[in-house]
Order: structure tokens, then sequence, then C-alpha cells
């Protein structure tokens, strides 16, 4: 009797899934669900897949886009503010409502 060794079955049943073209690979839906771990690779690898259901494309998946974080505006918010007076120390409520300003604005 043939035994097959796993570690190949994987690999040659991945050969109906096309190869790239243009950093772009095709899946169909069954892949997807029986192969998940190697589309996920290939998308993270910065490949699109193209998903096909009865050999018609019906989705497309991509590399997320990294968030991209924004700077503070300082001198609008600075001239938002009133000046604080050197002449006294500013209070617990005022205290409070610079720190919420100021975290809730980052």
């Amino acid at each position: 009797m043939l035994e097959l060794d796993r570690s190949t079955v994987g690999i040659h049943s991945l050969y109906h899934m096309s190869a790239p073209t243009q950093d772009q690979r095709t899946a169909t839906v069954r892949d997807l669900r029986n192969r998940f771990a190697d589309v996920a690779k290939w998308i993270e690898d910065g490949e699109r897949v193209t998903i096909t259901r009865n050999g018609s494309a019906f989705a497309t998946l991509a590399p997320a886009q990294k968030e991209k974080k924004s700077k503070p505006n300082w001198a609008t918010r600075i001239k938002s503010r009133p000046p604080i007076s050197a002449n006294r120390p500013l209070t617990k409520q005022e205290t409070q409502d610079l720190y919420d300003e100021i975290r809730g604005g980052l």
C-alpha cells in the first residue's frame, strides 16, 4: 500500500491555486476555507489575492493599510487656549479640564 507524506500533499494540492502575476494570486472559496493559513501568508507577504466562486472573481483580499497617526497641530491648540496667568495657580477643575483636553486631543 502506498503511503503519502502529509507534508507534500499540501504543497501539491496548492498547484491549482494560480501563480502570482504582478503581485496578485487567485484562490477559490474552497482554497480559502481549507487553506486559509497559506492564503493569509500570501497576504502577509504583500500580495493581493482574488477569490473566485464558480470560476468568477467576486472578491479581492489585500494587505491592510497601516494606520497613520496624525500629529497634533500644536500651534492651533495653543491659540485655542486662553493664556495661563502666572500670578495664580490653576484650580483643581482647571487642571483636570486641561488634562482631559490634552488626553482627548491626541
